[in-house]
């Protein structure tokens, strides 16, 4: 089995079948996608995280579908209905579809009209009109009025239930009218009666029609939304006269009497179980792909959050803004450690400025302040405004950080367990301030869908939206690497290898015992095994050891190699780190061993030339317009600066100092054709953008892009 699984995932993503037997030999192994996809290219033949995740995928869809036809096998056998023909059909599909078509005249199921109508014994009248020789079916009825069958009638309506439900379990009836939804299905969307005014932003769709294969995800998404909360009705529809037609032609034989009945039945079966069922199947796949294109942008806005820019290991200051409840002030040292915590009250309607600004002062003095980190909520331009317009002492950087997602942590078990004694807003503040600092350290402490990107996050499969951001996340810590002295133990979870409680243990033993010295004393921390260690170790950084490696992406088992290296040029480790010149004398050929080919080398000599190096850069200091407030202030022609903070498979939304975030629609991105956004923009882009339309009344801004930083 697991050989054709290999040979059908070869086939699905284009890839030799000996690079998925040896990933998923690796997967079943333990070993994780972020650990297969950086130390294993030899094995894999170099496949990528992406490419990994899918054949993880299309395995685990198969072994789905393989126990799916166990169920069926024994529940057909169990009915005693388990030809050997009907057998090999079903071993040979691996189409779903296909399966349940086969499966569906044995599938038990609720008391259909049919099933009523074969214990009334009117089966073999079904079979007479079926064979449309009977050109007298009312004649032939009447043997069967008896009982609880009162008329001719009866009998008939009866004959064609069976026949309704024989037509629309048919795989060839089914797939005429699948062919037909396929090919011309019509998406019509309707507004509610009497909910006009409370579907107002649903306005778009009240009226609306297009075929369903050229539907966007989006629209689907937000048409499925309205028609869930119940303000718009909704139907998928395909050319209903081409559908009956080929079913009549496919049943209908001769003009008796007979004939008559079994076209009577085809239509039924049509109205009242064929199309619905399709239609039901058809909504159903075109959710199922709208879903999936809009957890791909969101897996893929999260991971450019996740990679935001940093500033690193600074003395911050965050700022929780507000007005009535005043601004909460934090003070942090450069290992996110709180310091200090007070509130100030600089604006309307307390209006304590001179003492805001005295009492702030002395806080960025008696702390040794570096940077301000600023909440973009409630009353942040008119906080920015007010610490801008302070004179510093010393070169205080000044950034406004989004507050996505920080109430929820603030609000969370893992808050409280880290600061049992504050309350919500100061650990709102900190969580602010840590954002700057270093935001993966931060957003892993808020549950993905939280942060703020992505569109109808709610509205999609919540099992394949977790499984995708978490893998996400996991995929981003490793690339990121975190410090192994300092890092959280919800931090340590993400790192390849290690689980809550390993998690935890490490951050035990560093309490109990210091900070780790080398990474080979993680071997001391309970329940650190062989393989989770050959996981985890190159993942974990520590900064200053006496093996200068434990601070890079090389893997312990590849120290070896580095050594030799060192004693084949007369040097050290240290020095070969430090000397670009002795690295250019390498020869990686020499190198080459049965395990080691040249993507471990050229890995390795990588990160000798820039060991430890943080992939995200740095953070950059962003200024709004200062005339700019409300969406009054706009005006159309207006050039402004902003920041990309959302991006949709239709465009960008980009904050540009208010309230209501503006749109660079797709065709507003570049002068040449896009199809995806981020070809152009990334999330938390510095931009320069035009307003091209102002709608007040729906809160909506239009905006062009014009440059980018």
């Amino acid at each position: 089995m697991k050989d054709l699984f290999n040979q059908m995932i070869s086939g699905n993503l284009n890839l030799p079948s000996k690079q998925i037997a040896a990933t998923l030999d690796l997967l079943e192994n333990g070993a994780t996608i972020p650990f297969i996809s950086r130390y294993r290219k030899e094995v894999t033949g170099g496949l990528d995280e992406v490419q990994i995740e899918a054949i993880q995928s299309q395995y685990e869809k198969l072994q789905e579908t393989a126990k799916r036809k166990e169920t069926i096998l024994k529940t057909i056998d169990a009915q005693g209905k388990l030809t050997q023909e009907l057998q090999k059909r079903i071993e040979q599909t691996w189409d779903a579809t296909e399966l349940e078509d086969i499966y569906l005249p044995y599938k038990p199921k609720r008391k259909t009209k049919a099933e009523t109508a074969r214990q009334l014994g009117l089966e073999p009248l079904s079979s007479l009109l079926m064979m449309q020789r009977e050109p007298n079916p009312e004649q032939a009825a009447k043997r069967y009025v008896k009982g609880e069958v009162k008329s001719v009638e009866d009998a008939l309506k009866g004959a064609r239930d069976i026949i309704a439900e024989q037509v629309s379990e048919n795989e060839q009836s089914r797939n005429n009218v699948r062919n037909a939804f396929g090919r011309d299905a019509v998406l019509t969307s309707r507004v509610v009666k009497t909910k006009e005014a409370e579907a107002a932003k649903y306005r778009d769709y009240f009226d609306w029609q297009e075929p369903l294969k050229r539907c966007s995800s989006h629209r689907l998404l937000a048409i499925r939304r309205g028609e869930a909360e119940g303000m718009l009705k909704v139907s998928i529809t395909p050319n209903d006269d081409y559908c009956m037609e080929r079913l009549q032609r496919q049943y209908v034989r001769g003009r008796n009497g007979s004939s008559e009945q079994v076209s009577m039945a085809v239509d039924d079966a049509y109205k009242r179980l064929l199309k619905p069922s399709i239609e039901s199947e058809f909504a159903g796949m075109s959710k199922e792909k709208a879903d999936e294109e809009a957890i791909k942008v969101f897996a893929e806005n999260l991971r450019q959050l996740l990679l935001a820019s940093p500033l690193g290991q600074k003395r911050v200051m965050g700022i929780d803004p507000g007005f009535r409840t005043g601004c909460k002030v934090v003070c942090l040292d450069a290992q996110g450690n709180l310091l200090h915590n007070e509130n100030i009250y600089p604006h309307p309607p307390v209006g304590k400025t001179k003492e805001a600004m005295s009492r702030l002062q002395k806080m960025l003095e008696a702390y040794r302040i570096e940077a301000i980190a600023i909440g973009d909520g409630t009353a942040s331009r008119e906080t920015e405004s007010f610490v801008k317009s302070m004179r510093f002492y010393t070169d205080v950087q000044v950034f406004v950080v989004s507050e996505q997602g920080a109430s929820i942590y603030s609000a969370s078990k893992l808050a409280r367990e880290e600061f049992p004694e504050y309350d919500v807003t100061v650990r709102g503040a900190v969580s602010i301030a840590r954002r700057l600092m270093d935001p993966l350290a931060e957003l892993v402490k808020i549950e993905p869908k939280s942060i703020g990107v992505g569109q109808y996050q709610h509205d999609v499969d919540q099992g394949k939206l977790k499984r995708s951001l978490d893998q996400t996340v996991v995929n981003c810590v490793n690339q990121v690497g975190v410090n192994l002295n300092t890092a959280s133990s919800h931090l340590l979870t993400y790192i390849s290898g290690l689980g809550p409680q390993l998690a935890q243990n490490i951050v035990n033993y560093r309490t109990e015992n210091g900070p780790f010295k080398s990474r080979k004393e993680l071997m001391k921390v309970p329940r650190m095994g062989a393989k989770a260690f050959e996981q985890c170790a190159g993942f974990l950084r520590i900064p200053n050891a006496e093996n200068p490696l434990d601070n890079t992406a090389v893997h312990p088992e590849s120290y070896g190699i580095v050594e030799a290296m060192a004693k084949d040029l007369g040097c050290s480790v240290n020095e070969l780190i430090i000397s670009k010149e002795q690295r250019s004398h390498i020869v990686p050929e020499h190198y080459l061993s049965e395990k080691v080919g040249m993507p471990t080398l050229r890995d390795i000599l990588q990160e000798l030339e820039k060991p430890g190096r943080d992939p995200r850069g740095k953070a950059k200091v962003f200024e709004f317009d200062p005339n700019v407030r409300t969406m009054d202030d706009l005006r159309v022609g207006m050039e402004l600066p902003g920041i990309v903070g959302n991006i949709t498979n239709f465009g960008a939304f980009v904050n540009i100092g208010i309230k209501e975030s503006g749109l660079i629609h797709l065709s507003q991105m570049s002068d040449r054709y896009i199809t995806d956004p981020n070809e152009v923009v990334s999330i938390h882009q510095h931009v320069r953008v035009q307003v091209v339309s102002i709608d007040t009344e729906r809160k909506r801004i239009g905006l062009k892009l014009v440059g980018k930083q």
